[in-house]
């Protein structure tokens, strides 16, 4: 029997005695890293949202399975955003839906939630009607026209599995509608605990035909700007999610085949989000990182392409940087590639890391930020 099944449903209940000290220490360091956030000023802010918001949709897609390309997505977030001087991208429909999705809940949480805009969220996600080469309900609440709805854990892996079925279709509009009325009523409960209880509440009704773990985690992110009353995010919950996929589904799996008592699915999700207060601190350290450094090379003369690649180190860029990656991001010749890296670690903003000459790589002449700093940095949050 699943929880949707037993006769209180959904009456969720927990104990407040398990849940007060981690409640109270993962909000004391919510309020320290949003404390920090406010003295950057603007510009820093921008910054800040910037990176948690890329992380949160590459992420949320990732779990299903689905990758996007960072850039392309930092590109529409700055877009949205309006950042000065956002580098134009290569657009893609798959992008720009998670993108407005993810902007919509937090830039409009004030707004009700409603199942129209539930159904523009889901045509989003999906602009062809299809999810791969299936086609799929979009815009509408699923009908089970190919059997019951089965939530699978760890989808497109060797280890995908059954976690749980949600209620069929014919009881979906009911259920939404119950949902819909308590998410938009005052928030009574601790902001957490909301932004929880949303989630779990959503992903077990499974409303759509496909979707609804990347909604549910919007949603999540919806409440949480509710209890902030803030339109920006500062930190991923989808990100840490991501980290630990398999505890995620755990986690789930226990929860639906339980009873309504949630105080354990509410623990882990107060962890989960105390994580991602962690790694937002790390954002941060190096959001100031990147001010000081250009800061220090203000009169610099530098061309546009060894901007654009300095920025990516500085965002954190994947694998090592060689001769040849240049080439490719830049979209020049090796002579002119070469001849910019040349330029730069001449001028010491570059070092050549160890390895020989066909593998030569290099990075930033002053560390971005090491771990033991950033770490030492998030704990005094």
């Amino acid at each position: 029997m699943y929880i949707w099944e037993l006769p209180d449903w959904p009456r969720f209940r927990w104990d407040a005695s398990r849940l007060a000290r981690p409640l109270a220490a993962t909000h004391l360091k919510q309020g320290r890293l949003l404390g920090r956030l406010e003295r950057l000023g603007f510009a820093l802010q921008l910054e800040a949202e910037l990176q948690a918001t890329t992380e949160a949709a590459v992420k949320n897609a990732e779990i299903e399975g689905e990758n996007l390309d960072r850039e392309t997505v930092r590109s529409s977030v700055a877009r949205r955003l309006g950042v000065p001087d956002a580098a134009p991208g290569p657009e893609d429909r798959r992008v720009e839906g998670i993108v407005e999705i993810t902007l919509d809940a937090t830039r409009n949480h004030a707004a009700a939630l409603t199942r129209e805009r539930l159904f523009a969220w889901q045509a989003a996600l999906f602009p062809t009607g299809r999810s791969g080469l299936q086609v799929i309900r979009v815009g509408a609440w699923r009908d089970d026209a190919h059997g019951p709805m089965q939530v699978v854990a760890a989808p497109y892996s060797r280890r995908e599995r059954v976690c749980f079925q949600a209620p069929p279709a014919e009881r979906v509009a009911a259920e939404m509608r119950a949902f819909l009325r308590w998410f938009n009523l005052p928030q009574t409960i601790d902001g957490i605990l909301h932004a929880a209880i949303a989630h779990l509440w959503f992903v077990t009704i499974h409303p759509f035909d496909d979707g609804n773990g990347r909604i549910a985690r919007v949603l999540a992110d919806m409440s949480l700007a509710r209890f902030e009353n803030s339109p920006q995010r500062f930190y991923s919950l989808s990100g840490q999610i991501r980290s630990d996929r398999s505890s995620y589904y755990a986690s789930l799996e226990r929860t639906q085949k339980g009873d309504l008592d949630i105080s354990e699915r509410l623990l882990w999700f107060i962890e989960c989000f105390s994580k991602s207060l962690d790694a937002a601190g790390h954002a941060c350290a190096n959001v100031l990182y990147k001010a000081e450094f250009w800061h220090r090379h203000a009169l610099l003369p530098l061309n546009e392409r060894q901007r654009g690649i300095l920025n990516r180190l500085l965002d954190g860029f994947e694998g090592k940087l060689t001769a040849r990656k240049w080439v490719t991001i830049a979209k020049c010749s090796a002579p002119t590639a070469q001849r910019d890296i040349k330029d730069l670690v001449d001028r010491g903003v570059l070092v050549r890391n160890e390895g020989g000459s066909k593998n030569t790589s290099y990075g930033l002449a002053v560390p971005s930020r090491t771990e033991e700093v950033a770490e030492t940095e998030a704990q005094s949050l």
